[in-house]
């Protein structure tokens, strides 16, 4: 296809634009790595960047640096990931040595960076669409040549370049308070149950004692899901556990041995621990509130009832306070970085604070209340969250559609 033709099939540009090719408009510098031997760990010579793991916000932070660079980006060139993932765009703050897998693009005189820039960023993903190969996306120089970009009289170019930076910048804003916000609602849950339990070595509140878990619970048998077994079963998995309450969405199809069955069938009021995960994840605890007959629970979590004379929900609530506050993290056993694990001694020795059944039951239920207003206020912010992360998108679509 030539020129002429590719650019005629682009989508009609409000009056006074006209489309180009971003090698018409600008110089692709090919980005080419320097020899081993020329590379510094300490600054000396220039700052190397080999692709996106170097980018930074806005401009990219040196990891290494070169003292006989080859391909030289300067001050304002705009900095394309050119290997997977094809795209990313950073902006040089200072003359650096770009290896290959980047390529820096010096605007002309008819271009400005800024807008340029917020052009590239508008067709990231198109770009990596073009990127192609076998073992991993990359685009080459021809293809970035070829890059069709819309071109407005410069005036407009710097209008709308205004014009998104302020919008962006608003946006920004928006989202580190909307992050800052959704942090200190999960906060909230270690905050109201640091409240009500105390820490390993702390004194209880008068009338409270100090039980074994397993003389006030009995910790419920549980098997493995076989690949081969003669049953086919809804079975729990660790992502049912979730610090707003048992979630129906982890659990799985699979198969059990028929004689395990009955005694593995999970029933309300049951509490779940995951037994075997990640360090962040290992001790997460849920209460199963659901019917009976309907799901199994696998070896994957321990299954814990609790006697006459403790709360399910009371239960549960200091077992999340035990995993919020890190006791999991260091208790369970396991390699530094393997996955971590829980035993049934564990949880059977485990000292609990327990208080009559009365105080129990309004605690539990105080405590719920709280939770439950924390997940809809996470819920809201995560909302605002997305709305605000699909904004940048929609600016840029209605800037070069001439509209801001």
């Amino acid at each position: 296809m030539n020129v002429n033709r590719r650019l005629k099939e682009q989508p009609t540009l409000p009056p006074g634009w006209r489309w180009v090719e971003l090698g018409e408009v600008c110089e692709i510098i090919a980005g080419q790595s320097p020899p081993g031997h020329t590379y510094r760990k300490a600054p000396e010579g220039l700052p190397f960047f080999q692709g996106k793991a170097d980018f930074g916000q806005r401009h990219p932070i040196p990891r290494a640096w070169c003292v006989e660079p080859t391909k030289l980006a300067k001050a304002k060139d705009i900095l394309i990931s050119v290997r997977a993932p094809v795209g990313p765009t950073n902006v040089a703050n200072q003359e650096c040595c770009i290896g290959r897998g980047l390529a820096a693009v010096r605007c002309g005189n008819s271009i400005e960076m800024d807008f340029l820039l917020f052009w590239i960023k508008k067709e990231e993903s198109n770009l990596e669409r073009k990127g192609s190969g076998s073992t991993f996306g990359a685009i080459n120089r021809k293809e970035l040549e070829d890059f069709a970009v819309p071109l407005p009289p410069l005036s407009e170019q710097k209008r709308i370049a205004a014009i998104l930076d302020e919008q962006t910048g608003a946006v920004e804003k928006a989202r580190a308070a909307a992050e800052a916000q959704l942090e200190a609602a999960k906060a909230l849950p270690a905050a109201y149950l640091g409240q009500v339990f105390p820490k390993e070595g702390q004194e209880l509140p008068p009338d409270w004692r100090w039980a074994r878990l397993g003389n006030t619970a009995t910790l419920l048998p549980s098997k493995s899901i076989a690949t081969e077994g003669d049953v086919e079963v809804q079975a729990v998995t660790t992502a049912c556990l979730t610090e707003g309450g048992f979630s129906y969405d982890g659990i799985k199809t699979g198969h059990m041995r028929a004689k395990d069955v009955p005694m593995c069938i999970l029933n309300p009021g049951e509490i779940l621990i995951a037994r075997s995960n990640t360090a962040e994840l290992v001790g997460r605890v849920s209460l199963y509130k659901g019917a009976a007959n309907q799901i199994v629970a696998s070896d994957l979590t321990i299954r814990i009832r609790t006697a006459h004379d403790v709360h399910p929900e009371f239960l549960t609530n200091y077992l999340s306070f035990l995993f919020i506050s890190g006791y999991w993290r260091s208790k369970a056993g396991g390699a530094s970085g393997s996955m971590k694990k829980i035993t049934r001694p564990h949880i059977e020795n485990l000292q609990v604070p327990v208080c009559e059944m009365a105080e129990q039951k309004h605690i539990a239920a105080v405590l719920n209340e709280q939770m439950a207003s924390t997940e809809r206020l996470r819920n809201d912010i995560e909302k605002q969250l997305h709305e605000i992360n699909s904004l940048p998108a929609a600016l840029l679509r209605r800037a070069f559609n001439g509209e801001p």
